[in-house]
Parts: structure tokens; C-alpha cells; sequence
């Protein structure tokens, strides 16, 4: 029964005094939140530290959430406060940021190039295509990691999370044209880096996609 109703709905029973409703949020939020976490710091014993804390502060702030508010802007602007305070703590053993934009761009233009995961799904796939996409998703996540951390979290939220680019605004507080820029950024460097890969593209059946950056 809980586990139909929406998270705001949730929320409003776990203030009421309903156990079970937190359990249903911590199970239906824990996986997508600590891939967030572990996205945002490359580190996952600093991912599992952070999605406790996460859920903690859930629990103790549950009386300061309003009802008529987004539970997921809610819950992914504690884990990215965490994830900036955790930053701060170690900026000494981070190495100098590679954020650096692939190009200005023509104004207003909202199509830019990703190569997505690769998903081999032909039942008589080659050793040679396997490898590939091994190769291929282990560059992205390396390519992913390179980027700067603003265009890091967006581009998290946007194509890990699915989050619209209004609530990932509301979420890293700033403008929503910001943040569809930082998204451009994002995949144009994302492109430039994966360049080589990009002819995967031709070659079915591995499925590789480059498609529009999508609308908020």
C-alpha cells in the first residue's frame, strides 16, 4: 500500500509518526542517491559515509519539510551541500580541476553530441565488440571525472538521476539557463573527449547513442 503513494505522500505519513513510510523513501531512494554520492566524490567508502548522513539528516530535519514541496529537490540538495562541504575538506588532495569549456557555441543552440553507455544486446555479439564496450564505458566514467564539478553535478542529476533541469536549478540554486549550459559544456567536453569512440556509432548492433541535449 505505501508503496504506491508519491514521496511527498510518503513524507507527510513519516511526519504524522509512520515508521514505514521512511522505510519505503530509503528504499526506493538509497541506490539512485549513493550513485549520486559516489558520481560527485569518486570515492566510495566517502559515498557510503555521505548517504548515511544523507538519510540522518532526513530524519532529523522531517519537521522542516514542507508538504508542498519536491521531496527529491529536497533530498538531492542535502546530498550536494554534503558533497561541497566534503570537497572543501579535501581540496588539498584533489588535483587541479579539468574544467575547461569545449567551445562557446552558437547562442541558443540546443543540440549537443553524447556517446552513451554501450549496451550489447545481440545474442552473437564478437569478444572484439565486448571488449570494446568495456573500453568505451570505462573512458566515459574516466571522462565524466575529468569534468569540472558544477558540470559534474549536472550532468549526474540530468542523465543518471533524470531530473528536470528546473529542479536541478532548484537544486544547486542557481539560474535554469546556468544550468542548460553547464549541460552543454558538459557534453561538448564529454564528446571531444570520447571522439575516437564516436564511429561505434556506424556500427550495429552495438547501440551507442548521440542524440539532442534534452528539454528541461
Amino acid at each position: 500500500m505505501l508503496d504506491g503513494l508519491t514521496d511527498e505522500a510518503l513524507m507527510g505519513r513519516y511526519q504524522d509518526g509512520d515508521a514505514r513510510a521512511f522505510e519505503v523513501l530509503l528504499r526506493r531512494h538509497r541506490r539512485p542517491v549513493f550513485n549520486f554520492l559516489l558520481r560527485s566524490t569518486g570515492v566510495r567508502e566517502s559515498a557510503e559515509d555521505l548517504m548515511q548522513e544523507v538519510f540522518l539528516r532526513i530524519v532529523r530535519g522531517a519537521g522542516e519539510f514542507r508538504r508542498e514541496a519536491k521531496f527529491t529537490t529536497w533530498l538531492y540538495s542535502i546530498a550536494r551541500n554534503l558533497c561541497v562541504d566534503h570537497s572543501r575538506r579535501m581540496k588539498f588532495r584533489r588535483h587541479t580541476s579539468l574544467d575547461a569549456p569545449a567551445g562557446d557555441g552558437a547562442e541558443g543552440d540546443s543540440r549537443a553530441a553524447l556517446v552513451d553507455f554501450v549496451r550489447d544486446q545481440s545474442p552473437g555479439a564478437s569478444p572484439m565488440r565486448s571488449t570494446t564496450n568495456k573500453e568505451l564505458r570505462a573512458e566515459l566514467t574516466k571522462a565524466i571525472e575529468s569534468l569540472g564539478e558544477e558540470q559534474r553535478e549536472v550532468f549526474v542529476m540530468r542523465e543518471y538521476l533524470g531530473l528536470q533541469f528546473k529542479e536541478i536549478a532548484d537544486i544547486v540554486g542557481c539560474p535554469e539557463n546556468t544550468v542548460k549550459s553547464r549541460m552543454r559544456y558538459a557534453l561538448e567536453a564529454l564528446r571531444k573527449q570520447l571522439k575516437e569512440y564516436a564511429d561505434l556509432a556506424k556500427a550495429p548492433p552495438v547501440a551507442v547513442g548521440v542524440g539532442p541535449l534534452r528539454a528541461g
